[in-house]
């Protein structure tokens, strides 16, 4: 062989015969690209469709509810709740709940305009639902107007929309690469052989591994809802003190995925690999760019078992609508379930792999 590439055939034999043994990296190679040809071209959906609508109709006619089949027969609104007051499709919205408002006035007989409502929060959603109400009335019911409402963002923000997701993706990019790194360091570093030989209970030693990471999340998470009020000028409308609360459950869920890797992991590249991997179901399945009710039902199954989905909902929940507890308390209850359920997996997985 030509002498600059002496040994060329060994040294790629070599990296195949590691690559074969390699079963992470194999595994990211061939998996990490089919995901996102799965996501991209099944779960994505550009086209808004079936936007959960609370309905207000104080008409009560035939005429109202032709209208309403129109709305329902158009398949951008999905007519899933029926309002019996003004404050009820308020407080539906604001909970989450309903996206869109359509609000049928008394004399709509005699003056057929409605009132859309729609939830500003979700910037994806509002462009569609605008035209096609307007569309509907224009091109059905000649005269009739549909005047609309944005609630919580009139202005239409990007940022506003944005930017609180975005807190969710962020904190689980840092905490579980930090956490999940963590574990694997001390074994390759012989450390955690040591730490074995003592009297630390295999739970004590998870949490114990927890409480740093969690206290330096918390801290960032201020820092980032500072940076976002103050540079990014996105105003939080509910109460700061229930945000910070209600963000714990997420911080130990994240904590205790990045423990879980990391007892799974055998190499710091591994644990890395493992890590990064939970980051592109957060975005695009979690509701942080696209709406779930758009997705495949395999896709919004998936979505209901992804963290990021319950606290996506937390923060624009309370930063953009000025939603209290007990709207938003099912999303905290499920992130608690999840994180107590990682942390036990993790401490038990642990205590196999000392065996």
């Amino acid at each position: 062989m030509i002498a600059p590439f002496r040994g060329l055939v060994p040294v790629c034999r070599k990296e195949l015969t590691h690559m074969a043994r390699d079963r992470g990296t194999l595994f990211f190679a061939a998996f990490i690209p089919i995901l996102q040809l799965v996501l991209f071209g099944f779960a994505i959906d550009t086209n808004i469709r079936q936007v959960p609508t609370i309905v207000l109709d104080e008409s009560r006619t035939q005429e109202s509810r032709r209208l309403l089949d129109r709305f329902a027969n158009s398949d951008v609104f999905a007519l899933r709740y029926a309002a019996s007051s003004e404050a009820d499709v308020y407080r539906t919205i604001r909970a989450g709940k309903a996206r869109a408002a359509i609000r049928i006035p008394p004399d709509y007989t005699r003056r057929p305009d409605i009132l859309v409502l729609v939830d500003g929060s979700d910037s994806t959603i509002t462009s569609s639902v605008v035209n096609v109400a307007r569309g509907l009335m224009v091109r059905d019911f000649g005269p009739g107007e549909a005047r609309v409402a944005v609630l919580y963002n009139p202005a239409t923000r990007s940022p506003n929309f944005f930017v609180p997701g975005m807190i969710a993706i962020v904190l689980q990019a840092m905490i579980i690469v930090l956490v999940a790194l963590s574990i694997v360091r001390e074994r390759e570093r012989g450390t955690l052989e040591q730490l074995t030989m003592t009297p630390v209970a295999p739970l004590g030693l998870m949490v114990g591994k927890m409480i740093p990471y969690g206290v330096l999340g918390f801290l960032e998470l201020c820092t980032i809802l500072t940076i976002m009020r103050i540079v990014f000028q996105v105003p939080i409308h509910g109460n700061v003190a229930l945000l910070l609360a209600m963000s714990l459950p997420f911080l130990l869920t994240l904590l205790g995925i990045g423990l879980l890797i990391s007892t799974k992991a055998r190499t710091q590249a591994e644990a890395f690999q493992l890590a990064v991997g939970t980051l592109l179901p957060s975005v695009f399945l979690s509701g942080y760019i696209f709406l779930i009710e758009n997705m495949p039902y395999l896709f919004q199954f998936i979505s209901r078992i992804i963290p990021a989905t319950y606290y996506i909902r937390i923060l624009r929940g309370i930063i953009l609508r000025g939603a209290s507890f007990g709207d938003l308390w099912v999303n905290g209850l499920a992130l608690t379930v999840m994180g107590c359920a990682a942390t036990v997996l993790a401490a038990r997985q642990f205590v196999q792999k000392r065996a």
